[in-house]
């Protein structure tokens, strides 16, 4: 049995089988990234719940894993030359997974550049526009009477929305045909732009049907289903 005693994580969260992938998340977009892929290929995993409400991600355990205090994290009991491997930032925790099942990204290197270059998109244009348009439609930001910080963020929401509308037309993802770590990287973000945010009129979601589409397409796979729901809330 895998020994994973040396991380101080599991002092905090005991694996209880320390021989499968050890997920530390939380369902927010860039938690269920993982979740999601990992549902999606099958590789076994034991998840447990980082609880914003009690800071458990300024946990000297969890910043043991991550020092950067941000969800999602892993370890890979079984990584490189079969030593335990412990990563963090979602994007490369999802190109490590993907490598290691040879499953969700192209085996051609010309198509493989080219979904790790939509990844990136999102990393870095979707994941904190959105955020931010979060922040100052739902939560305290709201409330400032300057509006100005918001629509900054909503017009550059409404712009990435416009450069995928444009790219997913006659194409059913993102690579073609091809489902890949860019539809898992990109649409649990879109689903909480126009869900749990409630920003879809804010920034004119129903302009971009091809998102739409492809969106929708994204929440009927039944380990989509599974991963948005993974860790479980309390």
């Amino acid at each position: 049995m895998t020994d994973l005693s040396r991380f101080p994580i599991t002092k905090k969260w005991p694996a209880q089988h320390p021989d499968r992938l050890q997920l530390y998340s939380l369902p927010t977009p860039n938690g269920v990234k993982v979740s999601i892929l990992l549902e999606e290929t099958g590789l076994p995993y034991e998840p447990h719940l980082v609880n914003f409400e009690t800071n458990d991600q300024l946990s000297p355990e969890f910043l043991s894993l991550n020092p950067n205090n941000k969800i999602p994290a892993i370890i890979d009991p079984d990584g490189p030359g079969g030593e335990p491997l412990p990563l963090f930032e979602s994007g490369a925790i999802l190109l490590y997974l993907a490598d290691k099942t040879g499953q969700l990204i192209p085996k051609d290197p010309a198509r493989r550049w080219q979904t790790v270059q939509w990844v990136m998109f999102q990393m870095g244009g979707i994941g904190p526009m959105f955020g931010q348009v979060g922040f100052f439609h739902k939560f305290a930001g709201r409330e400032y009477e300057d509006k100005r910080p918001r629509d900054r963020y909503v017009a550059e929401a409404k712009r990435l929305l416009g450069v995928l509308e444009r790219h997913l037309q006659g194409r059913t993802w993102i690579m073609d045909e091809e489902y890949t770590i860019a539809d898992i990287a990109t649409f649990p973000w879109i689903n909480n732009l126009v869900g749990f945010y409630g920003a879809g009129e804010l920034v004119g979601f129903d302009d971009f049907p091809n998102v739409q589409r492809v969106l929708q397409s994204f929440l009927a796979r039944p380990a989509v289903q599974r991963g948005l729901r993974i860790p479980a809330r309390g």
